[in-house]
């Protein structure tokens, strides 16, 4: 929160007070997913990158709302492609509606959110938020495609989180700078930022699917390792080499349920791939400042600074 300005509440009450589709069911099952919560990171990356740029944020508080509402479709879209029981501690999308209304939803949910930016807002932000969707969808086929693959490398998954979560948060951060009027040296600058802290983004959400309780996950401890995903620790602590930690993770993601998840976490620790995560966050992290530096002094820059370094720990 900067000068006086609480970002967060803001958001929250134009999802209260504003939000509405043309479709009843739609808007509900939306609606339960934006109460179940969530940090809002999208949204206030916008605002800030405005703030940054001299602007008053609270004019472009239906931007960052966007952006935060093309979060939630991706959300309800990978709850059904994952066959994921919850988020965010509640029942995902998927539980209540069934499958196909979750994936209608998404879809209906991308469709009115270009209606509106289409219908509103100049170039370069529906080419920039279209590209994004692009990508994203781009990132999710290269993760479903890198499943299992214990080679998988560090470069191909920096790929895969810089398209499927870090994009959203560069166009974020560049459309709000870009209706702000920032110049083009902080247009890139902000873009950047939101790229690079993106990345240390996703890599922290992976750290923590190892780390953290379940309840203030929203979801099961080790999740990821269920879906035989490759997240980082995991990519991280197989390049140390060992071979028999290599079997025992080959033989889970085979589906040998002798192989317990408590397991692998403890060896991904034991190879370091919890230590050498951390170093990759606070390289993005370091990444993320550095891009920051050509702004001006401003609270606002000061703020994107201190949500990078919260990463960092």
């Amino acid at each position: 929160m900067i000068a006086g300005v609480d970002y967060y509440a803001l958001v929250e009450t134009f999802f209260r007070s504003t939000f509405s589709t043309d479709n009843a069911l739609i808007t509900e099952a939306v609606r339960r997913m934006l109460a179940a919560g969530g940090k809002r990171l999208r949204p206030r990356t916008t605002l800030l990158a405005a703030a940054a740029c001299g602007a008053d944020p609270v004019e472009h508080l239906h931007l960052a709302a966007y952006m935060e509402l093309i979060h939630v479709a991706t959300l309800i879209h990978d709850d059904v492609v994952d066959n994921a029981q919850t988020r965010r501690g509640v029942n995902a999308t998927a539980v209540d509606f069934g499958n196909r209304v979750s994936v209608l939803a998404g879809d209906y949910l991308f469709a009115w959110i270009f209606k509106n930016v289409t219908a509103g807002y100049p170039h370069p932000v529906p080419h920039v938020l279209s590209a994004t969707l692009a990508d994203i969808c781009d990132g999710e086929v290269l993760q479903l495609r890198a499943l299992g693959d214990l080679d998988a490398s560090v470069d191909a998954y920096i790929e895969i989180a810089r398209k499927k979560t870090a994009s959203l948060f560069a166009a974020s951060a560049l459309c709000g700078a870009a209706m702000a009027g920032g110049s083009p040296e902080e247009i890139e600058a902000l873009r950047a930022f939101g790229e690079a802290y993106g990345i240390a983004f996703q890599m922290n959400d992976d750290l923590l699917d190892l780390t953290a309780d379940a309840q203030i996950l929203g979801k099961p401890v080790g999740n990821d390792l269920t879906e035989r995903k490759m997240t980082i620790p995991l990519i991280l602590a197989l390049s140390g080499g060992n071979e028999r930690f290599r079997q025992q993770v080959s033989r889970l993601y085979a589906g040998d349920q002798s192989v317990l998840i408590p397991e692998v976490v403890q060896g991904i620790e034991r190879e370091g791939g919890l230590t050498k995560t951390r170093v990759e966050i606070e390289r993005f992290v370091a990444r993320a400042r550095a891009a920051l530096e050509p702004l001006r002094s401003s609270a606002a820059k000061d703020e994107l600074s201190t949500l990078a370094g919260a990463l960092a720990g």
